[in-house]
């Protein structure tokens, strides 16, 4: 890892240390080498953060093309090796995101991807978009679940003055099977049905939202 990269989560983990009472466990879960896709639910905007600290290897993001402009962050997202995405969603956008997530898996990197596409700030799960699923597929890259439990605590200044717990459960890796790379609606819903169960089964029960059963 650079320096860099290394000197953010030193000093995120100090502020996370002081401001909240976290826990992790399944790290043994995450392969310590080759191409990872690392899907999980999202609560709160610590929850990007969170995850990096709790995983064993550097996470790469997603972010909004609009952030790369804006002084100082856009400098810290360079500098973390984020890539911008366009809001337009349009096809050649849609098209250039898969062609440097697929480039960066082929790097042998961790993707982090929150399929939900929002956040839920009460901590229940909600649908997920079929995004990771196509970039699972198309990459042929093992997928890692994880939930980010206890973030809906994190309301505010004044609710890290009482330090929530919250707690990150990393899954085991696993594959999507499928035996096109090309797939129908049905095809899509099926696998990111796939992806959010495997999310949804390390939540507490009444978090599983329409993946309960």
């Amino acid at each position: 890892m650079k320096r860099g990269p290394r000197a953010i989560l030193a000093f995120f983990r100090v502020v996370y240390r002081i401001c909240l009472r976290w826990s992790v466990d399944g790290r043994e879960n995450v392969p310590a080498t080759g191409p990872l896709i690392v899907v999980a639910n999202h609560v709160n905007l610590t929850d990007p953060v969170l995850l990096m600290l709790a995983l064993p290897r550097w996470v790469t993001y997603m972010a909004k093309k609009e952030l790369f402009n804006v002084p100082i962050v856009g400098h810290v997202l360079r500098w973390a090796e984020m890539f911008p995405v366009a809001r337009s969603g349009s096809f050649e956008d849609k098209r250039e995101v898969m062609r440097q997530a697929e480039d960066l898996l082929g790097r042998g990197h961790i993707l982090a991807l929150f399929p939900e596409g929002s956040r839920d700030k009460t901590g229940v799960l909600t649908e997920g978009k079929p995004g990771a699923a196509f970039l699972a597929l198309h990459s042929g890259a093992p997928v890692v679940p994880v939930a980010m439990i206890g973030t809906e605590r994190v309301t505010g200044p004044l609710a890290l003055l009482r330090r929530p717990r919250v707690h990150v459960r990393i899954g085991k890796p696993f594959y999507l099977e499928h035996t096109s790379r090309r797939l129908s609606r049905s095809d899509a819903t099926r696998l990111t049905n796939q992806i959010m169960h495997e999310i949804a089964a390390l939540m507490p029960p009444g978090q599983r939202g329409p993946y309960a059963d």
